[in-house]
């Protein structure tokens, strides 16, 4: 037995330190195997329709695809010569160098969700961008969880070498006819010197589905990451936590979460480490709640002088039958840092309300305008391509007030 299934062995039954307990006998852990097909172009309308409904469309220009259905990778191709698209059990056959990566970032012991991954065969996507490679169009990427019941687990580790640039946008989702499951994602980032990654996630599940992404992140002198959440549909519970080390000189972290919430139980945040003179880092976030319970979390640790952050909570409580908790910390230990924080919980102001309205709009119609503006938080870091693409997502989605 090696050190990693040791560990895991011995964390199955550790609960997390936040978000709701998950009884993970509850779901099946065995999936049916599909269909690789030789073209994302191939894969079934449900499929397609289910990707396009989170903001990933494969049929037109992008470095790369992956999809993975339930624990079947389907689709593993790169577009663009700099950039390698794999599923991560033939990655680790293939380069003996990715056990130097290997849950080195989130350990296998951290809880019962990385400790059942540990434990299940590998499942998952290897992007790599090579050196001084730079891309335009992002690698594209869908987890499908297609089967009731099942416990989904996946593994990824993406690795931004020297002076590259990388963008990848993926979406978690279950078609209409799924609304009970798990999904646990283990993700591994390894941002090289002056590499630049964009992160982008959309997640759409059903409305019994549960929820653990486990993330870890370490960027090198003058590397950066801009890292985007999106949630805009209703989930059961969800837990994440992401942890950034900035270990060298220059590095950047850019965290950016945006919320709409109607029920369930969620728990997200970030949580960066700057351990390196000249560092910053940002954490924004934004959410709506119109019922179910958010907590917004967000830790900055600084520990070198002259290193900056600033975490943003702001939330809309828009009905009694929702709450936000706004959780900001500062940990600085040494002198000379700049760290600072906002956090918000509130209502949609009257007189914009009132604005809209003497303008022709009925009060729903004002409502959704004003919560809309709210979500469309400005990301950095991104094409242009990829930011509309963002913002059309939430354009699209029927967001309302009470």
């Amino acid at each position: 037995m090696s050190s990693i299934e040791e560990k895991a062995r011995k964390a199955r039954d550790k609960k997390a330190l936040f978000g709701t307990d998950v009884n993970l006998e509850s779901y099946q852990s065995d999936a049916k195997p599909q269909s690789a097909v030789d073209d994302a172009l191939d894969l079934p309308n449900v499929v397609k329709k289910a990707a396009l409904d989170v903001g990933v469309t494969l049929d037109d220009e992008s470095s790369g695809a992956y999809v993975q259905m339930d624990q079947t990778p389907v689709v593993a191709k790169s577009l663009y010569e700099g950039v390698e698209i794999m599923d991560i059990a033939s990655a680790l056959k293939k380069y003996d160098f990715l056990q130097d990566y290997w849950w080195k970032l989130v350990a296998a012991d951290a809880d019962k969700y990385t400790a059942d991954v540990a434990e299940a065969p590998p499942a998952g996507f290897f992007i790599r961008a090579k050196k001084n490679m730079k891309t335009i169009f992002p690698v594209k990427s869908c987890l499908y969880l297609g089967s009731t019941n099942l416990n989904q687990r996946v593994h990824n580790i993406v690795i931004a070498e020297e002076g590259s640039e990388l963008h990848v946008i993926t979406g978690c989702t279950t078609p209409a006819h799924v609304q009970r499951g798990l999904h646990i994602g283990v993700s591994e980032y390894y941002i090289q010197k002056n590499a630049k990654v964009s992160f982008t996630m959309v997640h759409s599940w059903g409305k019994e589905v549960e929820v653990r992404p486990r993330t870890g992140v370490t960027i090198a002198e003058g590397g950066s990451l801009y890292n985007n959440y999106i949630m805009l549909r209703p989930v059961k519970t969800l837990q994440t936590f992401p942890t950034a080390n900035l270990a060298g000189r220059g590095a950047v972290a850019s965290f950016n979460t945006v919320i709409y919430s109607t029920m369930g139980n969620i728990d997200v945040g970030s949580d960066v480490f700057l351990n390196a003179p000249e560092t910053s880092a940002e954490s924004i976030s934004r959410v709506v709640c119109m019922g179910g319970d958010v907590i917004a979390r967000g830790r900055m640790t600084g520990t070198v002088p002259g290193a900056r952050a600033h975490l943003e909570c702001v939330g809309l409580l828009l009905s009694n039958e929702g709450r936000i908790y706004s959780i900001p910390e500062l940990d600085g230990h040494c002198r000379d840092l700049d760290m600072s924080h906002e956090a918000a919980v509130g209502r949609i102001s009257e007189e914009e309300l009132e604005y809209l309205m003497a303008r022709g709009l009925s009060s729903e119609q004002a409502t959704s305008v004003i919560v809309r503006g709210f979500l469309d938080v400005e990301i950095k870091g991104l094409p242009e391509e990829l930011k509309k693409e963002i913002k059309d997502i939430t354009q699209r989605e029927d967001l309302k007030g009470s």
